[in-house]
C-alpha cells in the first residue's frame, strides 16, 4: 500500500530528526506513527433538531494516507452538508460508493427512531447510532478520529479530538456529514410517501410553519418526537 512505502522511505529521516534512541528504533514509537498515518476517521450527524424522524450519525473512514489529494480530484466544493445542495450531496454520496468499492474508504450510518430519541433523550440516541456505527465498522480503539462539535466517541478510542465546527475543517467530518445527512434524507422522502399531508419529503422533519400546520390538520404521527413538541398545539 502506498502509505507503507511512504513510512518505509521516511523512517531514516525521522531518526535522523527526533533524535532517536536506538532502544527505541524498532519498538512503540513506530508503532504509533505508522498507525497515525494508515487511515482516519470522521463522525458527524444529521436530524438532532428536528421535531420528526430520525437522527443520523455516519462514521466515514479513509484508508488511505493521501485521501486530501483524492478529494481534490473532484469538482465538488466540500463542506458541512447543510451548506451543499441536495445535488452536490448525492453526487458526493455516489463519489464515496466508487471509493468504498475500491477500498479508498469505508462507511456507515446509523438512525436512531422518534420513539427511541422520546425514550432516552436526543444525545443518548446519537451516542447509541455513533456506537453502533463504530462497530459495524469494527473501528480499532487506537485510530485516529475525529468529531464534529460536541461529539465523543467513548473512552476506549484514544487517538480522538473533537473540534468545532469540524464539518467545516476536516474533509472526513464533512464526508461523514454528508453520509448522515444523505441517508435521513432519503428516509424521509419515503416517509412523506407513508404519511402523506405532513410534507416529510419537503421539510425533512423541522419544524417549518407548513409542517406545524400540517400537525395541526393531521396530529401527530408515529414520526414525531412528542417530547420536541408543545402540548398546546
Amino acid at each position: 500500500m502506498l502509505c507503507e512505502s511512504v513510512t518505509r522511505i521516511d523512517t531514516a529521516r525521522v531518526i535522523e530528526i527526533f533524535n532517536i534512541p536506538s532502544s527505541l528504533k524498532d519498538g512503540g514509537l513506530f508503532f504509533c506513527y505508522n498507525q497515525t498515518m494508515q487511515t482516519i476517521v470522521g463522525i458527524d450527524e444529521a436530524g438532532r433538531g428536528p421535531i420528526a424522524g430520525p437522527v443520523a450519525v455516519g462514521v466515514f473512514e479513509f484508508k488511505i494516507s493521501n485521501y486530501r489529494s483524492l478529494i481534490r480530484k473532484i469538482a465538488l466544493p466540500l463542506r458541512d452538508s447543510k451548506k451543499l445542495t441536495a445535488l452536490q450531496r448525492e453526487k458526493w454520496f455516489a463519489r464515496f460508493k466508487i471509493w468504498q468499492k475500491e477500498k479508498h474508504c469505508d462507511f456507515a450510518v446509523v438512525l436512531i427512531s422518534a420513539k427511541e430519541i422520546d425514550r432516552i433523550g436526543i444525545n443518548q440516541a446519537i451516542s447509541k447510532a455513533l456506537i453502533n456505527c463504530l462497530k459495524k465498522l469494527k473501528i480499532k480503539s487506537k485510530e485516529r478520529m475525529v468529531l464534529d462539535g460536541g461529539l465523543k466517541a467513548p473512552f476506549i478510542y484514544t487517538n480522538q479530538t473533537t473540534i468545532i465546527k469540524g464539518d467545516e475543517k476536516e474533509p472526513v467530518i464533512s464526508c461523514a456529514s454528508i453520509c448522515a445527512k444523505v441517508l435521513r434524507d432519503r428516509y424521509m422522502a419515503t416517509m412523506g410517501k407513508k404519511y402523506p399531508g405532513y410534507g416529510f419529503d419537503v421539510h425533512k422533519g423541522y419544524g417549518t410553519k407548513a409542517h406545524y400546520l400540517a400537525i395541526s390538520k393531521y396530529g401527530l404521527s408515529p414520526l414525531h418526537r412528542k417530547t420536541y413538541i408543545h402540548q398546546d398545539l
